[in-house]
């Protein structure tokens, strides 16, 4: 595999003189000496760029659940950009697709989401390292678990609920929502929740 130093201007490649023919046009370089490979590169010199073996995008809860699974998996991804605030929740879009964006987020001891919900968006979590506390509520009340790696939540559209680093470590978690985040409702408490009377 070649590697081009994109710090220096590519040499002009060679190129042959034209054969002159006398019963025939001349045969003429490019005008600016330049070919289309030059310019772009050769795309079979960088195999990401002619990958086929690429997997689909998601479109259904298992599939983003596999994503999420996929990339908590590829520690080498993730690890490395994760960064730590100590005045609030530090995160970064880790990838999107079409109707589809994953989330890293990191936690500092104490730092919390605040009870919230995600507008339309259903979604994905998983803790990747350390552990979370979640308090959710819902119709059928309210309830709370501890979230550590290797373990995923799925959440519908509408779901209320707050996430929290309760241990003395930090955590950092992988979240996906779909279709991407474009509201989060933040609650003081929890609003009340309508409830079936018959009829």
């Amino acid at each position: 595999m070649r590697h081009h130093d994109h710090t220096q201007p590519a040499a002009a490649p060679a190129l042959e003189q034209p054969t002159r023919r006398p019963a025939a046009a001349p045969v003429r370089a490019w005008a600016d000496g330049l070919s289309d490979v030059s310019i772009a590169g050769d795309p079979l010199a960088f195999p990401h760029l002619a990958r086929t073996d690429l997997p689909a995008h998601p479109t259904t809860v298992a599939g983003y659940a596999r994503l999420v699974r996929e990339i908590a998996a590829d520690r080498d991804r993730w690890a490395p950009l994760v960064r730590y605030d100590a005045l609030t929740r530090w995160y970064a879009r880790l990838e999107t697709g079409p109707g589809y964006e994953v989330w890293l987020l990191s936690w500092l001891p104490g730092q919390s989401s605040g009870l919230h919900d995600h507008g339309a968006a259903t979604g994905v979590l998983t803790v990747v390292q350390g552990e979370l506390v979640e308090h959710s509520q819902g119709n059928g009340g309210t309830g709370s678990r501890t979230l550590r790696p290797g373990r995923r939540r799925v959440f519908s559209a509408g779901y209320l609920h707050e996430v929290v680093n309760a241990t003395l470590e930090p955590a950092v978690s992988i979240h996906l929502y779909t279709p991407g985040l474009t509201e989060m409702n933040q609650y003081a408490e929890a609003p009340q929740l309508a409830r079936e009377l018959p009829r």
